[in-house]
């Protein structure tokens, strides 16, 4: 994992422990897909809906908010919240 990737999964880690009731338990892996890198969030089942939100508005602001911060890397991200 290079270190533009690593940052952006502490990002998002840190994100996200922002927004749930148990940190401890939201992981962030990541891995390269054609070209294309792709962070896998999973969190507490309890937590889903917090990380999701209302109409998946909180899951659209932390992808917009990925996208955001990988435009200085010139490399594509993917946010998928796994179940």
């Amino acid at each position: 994992m290079s270190e533009q990737s690593s940052n952006m999964v502490a990002l998002m880690e840190h994100a996200a422990k922002a927004l749930v009731e148990k940190p401890a338990e939201v992981l962030v892996e990541s891995f390269d897909e054609d070209g294309e890198i792709v962070l896998e969030m999973t969190v507490s089942e309890d937590d889903m809906g917090r990380i999701i939100g209302r109409q998946g508005r909180t899951a659209r602001a932390l992808r917009h908010l990925l996208r955001a911060a990988s435009m200085k890397t010139n490399k594509r991200y993917e946010l998928e919240i796994l179940e």
